[in-house]
């Protein structure tokens, strides 16, 4: 049996991995929790210090060590692993990817499929200076490194513009600082490395249909497995679903596929699973790159398990551990489709009730091909849950297979009718909660 160790792992993906083929082979211990990874503002070397001990600690051989969560798991993994021998991709490479305005800059010399955009100075007296001619509103304002969509607003005229820098200014620090701590590990060009954490990226704002390139390089060859589609809830930027297979048209599909395996390759990273996100506008017939992740989507597994017969962890556990990732064409699950949806709220407050595991339980047992995954705690406030976007927070994560669509949409009611959350709405209004209504 063969030790694989997992940063940040918990019962969910425990479940998923020990199910893959090549899982059943391993064990898998946990480096590290997922609270330790992503509460507060992480320091980089205590962190890697803590990692040390569990690693130099552990009486067995490390077989390998992988993680398939963002920042700041994405580069605490090469780093570790180049410590030890192990496969993994160069941490230069996954910062190519990670660094917004680094990526962008490379996106443009392999492609056009990218919106416009500006490096913006948040320190600058008056930050629309930054501007690139030609940039207008709408737009969205990022961090130079951010995770799970934190401190990305949109904005559509000055007003909102001088809002999203304010909030920018008071919380780009939580991830900007140990971002920084890694970027003086790797040799930055001198354009980039004028892109500090006080730093953002303005990007013209993109519409149309939201989709996702899956795929892995191995040995320097780039290949693209899976293409999925993301749904938006009405009016309001937040997923309510990712679905795989992607429902856009073969052509459209090979672009994606082609552009992906463009950009990846410029970016240099090898022995690596990603995701590169795109919107599809289809009366233009135009794609545009949203962002390059150096991982692929921990969310997508359950999907790729119930449309494909095996997660994609299979592929992960195969890179790390130095074997070639590609799975038989001919696996094949229980369903023709799969998403994983969300159930949202929109405003802040104090969760007074959850589902209970019975509950839970029973609604898993009457709709085949359901599981549901509860986000908060009770008693907890909303806005103090890890990795939320700007605009909503998670109440539970829905995987549903079908047979089609419209059988998802109806079990995905059924699932929201019959969680019952309670939700003590919250008097101390911020102002990012106001941007969230």
């Amino acid at each position: 049996m063969r030790n694989v160790f997992v940063m940040g792992l918990d019962e969910r993906n425990l479940d998923l991995l020990e199910r893959t083929p090549t899982g059943r082979d391993c064990r898998f211990h946990r480096l590290l929790s997922v609270e330790e990874l992503q509460r507060g503002e992480i320091d980089i070397e205590e962190t890697l210090a803590s990692a040390r001990a569990v690693l130099d600690g552990f009486e067995g051989t490390v077989d390998a060590v992988i993680g398939f969560r963002d920042f700041p798991v994405t580069l605490l993994v090469p780093i570790l692993c180049a410590e030890r021998g192990l496969p993994a991709p160069d941490l230069e490479a996954v910062v190519r990817c990670e660094h917004k305005y680094w990526s962008r800059l490379l996106q443009q010399q392999v492609t056009d499929a990218h919106p416009a955009f500006s490096l913006v100075d948040l320190d600058s007296p008056d930050p629309r200076q930054d501007l690139e001619p030609g940039l207008d509103y709408p737009l969205w304002l990022k961090p130079i490194k951010s995770t799970s969509s934190e401190l990305a607003y949109r904005v559509g005229d000055d007003r909102d513009f001088d809002d999203a820098v304010e909030r920018l200014r008071r919380g780009v620090d939580r991830i900007g600082r140990p971002f920084e701590s890694i970027l003086e590990r790797v040799d930055l060009p001198e354009g980039v490395a004028e892109a500090g954490r006080r730093h953002c990226l303005a990007e013209g704002a993109l519409h149309g249909l939201q989709t996702a390139a899956e795929g892995y390089v191995y040995q320097g060859d780039v290949t693209v497995y899976a293409i999925l589609d993301s749904v938006d809830f009405p009016g309001n930027p937040s997923f309510l679903r990712h679905q795989y297979p992607s429902g856009l048209p073969e052509g459209v599909q090979r672009r994606i596929t082609d552009i992906s395996e463009q950009v990846i390759e410029q970016h240099g990273l090898d022995h690596a699973t990603f995701s590169v996100e795109f919107f599809y506008d289809p009366l233009e017939d135009e794609l545009a790159i949203v962002e390059i992740n150096p991982r692929h989507s921990q969310s997508h597994t359950p999907l790729f398990e119930l449309v494909d017969g095996v997660a994609n962890h299979e592929r992960v556990l195969r890179l790390a551990l130095g074997e070639e990732p590609a799975l038989p064409e001919t696996a094949a699950g229980e369903f023709a489709v799969a998403a994983e949806w969300f159930q949202r709220r929109f405003r802040d407050g104090v969760v007074t009730r959850v589902p209970t595991p019975e509950e839970v339980a029973a609604l898993e047992r009457s709709l085949p091909g359901v599981r549901v995954q509860i986000v908060p705690r009770e008693g907890q406030r909303l806005s103090e849950m890890l990795a939320q976007d700007s605009y909503s927070y998670e109440l539970a994560k829905i995987v549903i297979g079908g047979a089609d669509e419209l059988e998802m949409q109806a079990k995905y009611e059924r699932c929201v009718k019959g969680l019952r959350f309670e939700v003590e709405e919250d008097r101390r209004r911020s102002e990012d909660e106001t941007a969230r209504s």
